[in-house]
């Protein structure tokens, strides 16, 4: 029988399984279980059969940004498997989910609704409840769709925002399953600590089986297998078997069960459907849980590819994964590995240009780690460099020497998104910079170094000193706070007369983001559009659907299908899809992303 290779995913250890284990100081392919995302069948109602309490704790998870999850029972009441399957239960507040059978012993008024799912609040940063709208199964069908890569650091940083709000679940849609559906979306962007937070926000008791599914992606993209066991009688009844009797093998481990967890494993290895590899992995986390083999070794040799199973187990139980596996592995991967904070320090500091680049990584939260790396025993050569010149860029006494070092980090990246990647973590240093330092004629990196980390404030001061025409120019006009003066047709113009891009998609780029912003008036928008040969009116699906949602007022829609509308670089991104995004943006309140978005189109370029 053809084996099958384990393509599950992961996230952070819990303290479960902390005071367990051992643990360190997109055409792209699918992660998601096979099935995952199906339409959910509305089961049969039956009656509930009546629950075998048993003795197992529930392993609970850390507070996550001081949030700390809801308490829950020492026991767990369970059902059989093939119960939970059928069975149907209705929460306090009338809503009916589907469940595994777990039951909390919890008062009402410390379970959690499904009417509003999300840690963020308006007060805290979120959008508001209604932000998307009354459609719940079609915003989940376009979230479900979605990719997770995008052109746009900002664009990422806007829908992760989205996404992580407190919103309303439409009637349309089990509010379990939209949860289902923005977690499974948050871990293809690579933001594994933000799904997680969406799954501590349902009750374990309450999740569908498509949320069910997410879990499971969700704590091992957290490398904490812990993480999974409250989800583990729901999963043997609605997921991949073979999958989750590992998970169950793995809990039964952390409950001191040896017994159930060999029947466990035994039953997966006689299946032949999962790989060896994938088991020997489990048993590597039994064996640290001291319910299984100590000795179990890893060979990676025959090993052509770094899925979520061995991300999480390997990563759970520090286990080293080769260089060419990391460096092959798909972009939320690597941005699971750095978020982690177990995975070593290099492999981290190997995918943090790429997270930083993409918005996973702030600016701030890059800069800490370098400087972490560098304060390690023996760091690298190049951290160390690396290090060196960005203390200079902070802290030298004059800011031509400043300006200097900053230079240094921004041509020293070898590809663009490390060049990038130097822009974000110098974005703080360059907003510091005084306005009459000498930094030539064309600044532009300098700006696009302070709007990266949203410094728009600081670099609106620099405009005396700009050029009109030149790509500093350029990168103000879209970006500033205000608009310029002296806004035109011929400024465009002059500004493609010295547009080196590729089929002079940068000053396209340059016309969507100020027609978008309403910085060009509409005589100068057809000129400008006639010189450069580009059709910002063009009517698509997906131009009708984000105009739609701006004339509804609902910015998370509107923030989910500008995020569609810039999947992949920003050399595949039209430029009318460019001009709907910041219209849209602008339209729904959100014009300072708007902005900031068409202000990056024009460093990237």
């Amino acid at each position: 029988m053809k084996m099958k290779t384990l393509s599950l995913t992961l996230g952070l250890s819990g303290t479960a399984l902390a005071a367990a284990l051992v643990l360190p100081a997109l055409a792209q392919e699918s992660l998601l279980p096979e099935g995952f995302g199906n339409p959910a069948e509305t089961p049969a109602p039956r009656p509930t059969p009546t629950p075998s309490p048993t003795a197992t704790p529930t392993p609970g998870s850390p507070p996550v940004n001081g949030t700390a999850p809801p308490p829950v029972a020492p026991t767990v009441g369970t059902t059989s498997a093939s119960a939970s399957a059928e069975t149907g239960e209705e929460g306090e507040d009338g809503e009916e989910v589907e469940s595994g059978g777990l039951k909390y012993d919890l008062p009402p008024g410390a379970r959690r609704l499904l009417t509003r799912i999300g840690p963020l609040t308006p007060e805290t940063g979120g959008l508001a409840p209604d932000a998307f709208g009354v459609r719940g199964q079609y915003a989940a069908a376009i979230m479900g769709k979605t990719n997770g890569q995008f052109a746009s650091r900002w664009g990422q940083i806007l829908l992760r925002r989205s996404l992580a709000s407190a919103i309303d679940t439409p009637d349309t849609i089990n509010g379990a399953d939209l949860a289902a559906a923005r977690t499974a979306l948050l871990l293809r962007m690579g933001e594994s600590i933000i799904a997680r937070r969406i799954v501590q926000s349902v009750d374990y008791d309450r999740a569908s089986p498509r949320l069910v599914a997410a879990a499971q992606q969700t704590y091992l993209a957290n490398a904490d297998p812990a993480g999974m066991c409250p989800y583990v009688p729901a999963g043997l009844a609605h997921g991949d078997e073979q999958a989750w009797r590992l998970s169950s093998a793995i809990c039964s481990g952390l409950s001191g069960e040896a017994g159930p967890a060999g029947w466990a494993i035994g039953r997966v290895r006689s299946s032949g459907k999962i790989s060896n590899f994938d088991i020997l992995l489990t048993e590597r986390v039994l064996g640290a849980t001291g319910a299984g083999r100590r000795s179990t070794t890893i060979e990676w040799d025959n090993i052509d590819r770094l899925t979520s199973w061995r991300f999480g187990m390997a990563t759970a139980t520090a286990i080293p994964v080769p260089e060419a596996l990391r460096t092959a592995a798909p972009s939320n991967i690597k941005s699971w590995t750095v978020l982690a904070p177990m995975t070593d320090m290099a492999s981290r500091i190997a995918a943090a240009p790429e997270a930083a680049a993409r918005g996973v990584l702030s600016s701030e939260a890059y800069v800490s780690l370098l400087s972490a790396a560098a304060s390690e025993e023996e760091p690298a050569e190049a951290i160390v460099t690396q290090t060196d010149q960005l203390r200079g860029a902070f802290r030298l006494a004059a800011g031509a020497d400043r300006y200097a070092a900053m230079q240094q980090l921004w041509g020293t990246g070898g590809t663009p998104t490390q060049s990038y990647a130097a822009m974000v973590a110098t974005a703080r240093a360059a907003a510091a910079l005084p306005v009459n330092t000498d930094v030539g004629g064309d600044p532009w990196q300098l700006l696009g170094s302070m709007l990266a980390g949203g410094y728009d404030e600081n670099a609106i001061a620099w405009v005396p000193t700009v050029s009109v025409g030149s790509r500093a120019w350029g990168v103000l006009a879209v970006g500033s706070p205000r608009p310029l003066t002296g806004m035109s047709a011929g400024a465009v113009g002059q500004f493609a007369g010295d547009d080196d891009s590729a089929d002079t998609l940068r000053s396209k780029f340059l016309l969507a983001g100020l027609a978008g912003l309403g910085r060009l008036d509409a005589n100068a928008v057809a000129s400008a559009a006639s010189d450069l040969e580009v059709d910002l009116g063009k009517q698509t699906r997906w131009s009708r659907a984000i105009m739609a949602a701006a004339e509804r007022r609902e910015p998370g829609m509107v923030a989910l299908l500008a995020a569609a509308g810039m999947q992949g670089e920003w050399s595949e991104v039209p430029p009318y899809h460019l001009y709907y995004i910041v219209r849209a943006l602008r339209d729904v309140g959100l014009a300072p992303e708007a902005r900031m978005i068409a202000a990056e189109a024009l460093v990237r370029v």
